[in-house]
C-alpha cells in the first residue's frame, strides 16, 4: 500500500508560489523583486541550513540551474547562459571556482544575472578571495528552515484548501514519519488526499498509520 501511495505523489515542480515562506517572507519578496525584468542588480546570494529552501528557490527562478555538489567543475554551465543559478557553491573545485569567476564577470558585463546559494554567507566560504568578493558584492539573504509549528500550520492550511478533514494529531504524526522538507510533505498530503478519495476512506490517524508503516512492495 505504501508503494501505491508513493506512486500517487504528484510531481510538483518548485515554484515561487508553492514555496512556504514561514519566516523567510522578506527573502522571498526580495527574490521576486530581483527577478523583475527591470532589475539591474547582477547577483543575489541565498544562504542557510539544509532544508531551508535554497535549492527550491534556485530551481524555481527560471535560470539555467547547476548543482556544484554534482558538478564541481561547473562543466555543464553553458557559456552563453544569460541567467545562471549555481547551488552549493562551497563544493566547487578549483577549476569550478575559476569558471564561476569568469561567468560572474561575463554576466555582469553583459547585463545577465547570477543566483547562487550555499550553507554559509560568501565571506565565510572556503573559496578564492576574488570569487568570494564578487559573490558578496550583490544582494545577500539568509533562509531559515521552517519550525515544526510552521510546517504543521502550512499543512493544515493546504488541507483546508483541499477540503480535507484531518485531526490535529494526524498532522503531527505525518510530520514525525514523513520526509522533513516542506515540498515532500505537501506532495505527500496531496497523495493522501487522492488515495482517500479513490478508496472512499476518510483520512484518519489509523489510515495514516496503515499507509506510512506498511512495508514497501517490490514490483
Amino acid at each position: 500500500m505504501r508503494q501505491l501511495l508513493l506512486d500517487l505523489i504528484p510531481d510538483a515542480p518548485p515554484t515561487l508560489e508553492n514555496f512556504v515562506a514561514g519566516g523567510n517572507a522578506d527573502a522571498l519578496t526580495a527574490l521576486a523583486g530581483w527577478l523583475a525584468a527591470d532589475n539591474r542588480e547582477p547577483c543575489l546570494f541565498l544562504w542557510g541550513d539544509s532544508g531551508a529552501g535554497k535549492s527550491h528557490l534556485l530551481a524555481a527562478a527560471g535560470a539555467c540551474y547547476v548543482d556544484a555538489a554534482a558538478d564541481p567543475a561547473l562543466a555543464t554551465a553553458p557559456a552563453e547562459a544569460r541567467f545562471l543559478a549555481v547551488d552549493n557553491v562551497a563544493a566547487l573545485a578549483g577549476d569550478g571556482q575559476i569558471a564561476l569567476f569568469n561567468h560572474f564577470n561575463r554576466l555582469r558585463m553583459g547585463g545577465g544575472r547570477l543566483l547562487a546559494a550555499a550553507a554559509l554567507p560568501p565571506a565565510q566560504l572556503d573559496l578564492r578571495e576574488d570569487l568570494r568578493t564578487r559573490l558578496g558584492s550583490g544582494l545577500i539573504y539568509r533562509l531559515r528552515p521552517l519550525s515544526d509549528a510552521e510546517k504543521v500550520a502550512a499543512l493544515a492550511e493546504q488541507a483546508a484548501r483541499r477540503g480535507m478533514r484531518l485531526p490535529p494529531e494526524a498532522l503531527d504524526y505525518l510530520l514525525a514519519r514523513a520526509p522533513r522538507d516542506m515540498r515532500s510533505l505537501a506532495a505527500l498530503l496531496a497523495a493522501l488526499d487522492r488515495y482517500s478519495l479513490e478508496h472512499k476512506r476518510p483520512l484518519t490517524l489509523p489510515l495514516l498509520r496503515e499507509v506510512l508503516q506498511a512495508p514497501l512492495t517490490t514490483p
